[in-house]
């Protein structure tokens, strides 16, 4: 259902246009109150905006493909991601496929790829993670559970064997003074 009105064409008029009009209006027939208003005319729509649409065009239905040529495919595409339009043609022909089939079947299996990919490249990186907090934990039990062995050069300088001996997490008790171990060689 449409409205003629005529209205000047303004676009912040038009997105909150009023339908109401004055009571005198009712009793004017359709070419008076045109005549009445703006000179400028201006078809407004009355209901849902999504009525009276036509109906959308049916989807194509998904093709299958056989095995063979599935098979085909996948062992053209192991070989080669990106084929050429002449060697895309070839192919079709040979499968018995139009251009576009081939065209996006590998599309869509470059897609999958790249998110394969993806994935065993971030599988890889949180077992990389895993395995290097492990050593590191392994690492720190050690340094905990064995003294460490004095460096030579640390032996004679008091600060750098000061330095190879803080070990903040141990108990007081355990760790020597520096002067009295400076004192000892």
């Amino acid at each position: 259902v449409y409205l003629i009105l005529n209205l000047p064409l303004i676009p912040a008029l038009l997105i909150s246009l009023p339908l109401t009009l004055p009571q005198a209006s009712s009793r004017l027939s359709p070419p008076s109150l045109s005549a009445a208003l703006s000179p400028f005319s201006v078809t407004r729509r009355i209901g849902h905006p999504y009525q009276n649409r036509t109906p959308p065009k049916r989807k194509k239905p998904r093709t299958s493909f056989s095995r063979v040529q599935i098979c085909e495919l996948e062992k053209r595409f192991h070989r080669q991601k990106y084929l050429a339009s002449a060697e895309r043609a070839t192919l079709a022909k040979a499968l018995k496929m139009t251009d576009a089939q081939v065209k996006t079947w590998f599309q869509n299996r470059r897609t999958k790829w790249r998110r394969q990919t993806a994935e065993e490249r971030e599988a890889e990186r949180q077992q990389a993670n895993r395995l290097m907090l492990q050593l590191q934990q392994e690492a720190f039990q050690k340094t905990l559970s064995q003294p460490l062995q004095p460096d030579p050069l640390c032996l004679h300088n008091s600060s750098l064997y000061a330095l190879q001996n803080l070990q903040p997490w141990a108990d007081d008790s355990k760790v020597t003074s520096v002067t009295s171990a400076a004192s000892v060689v």
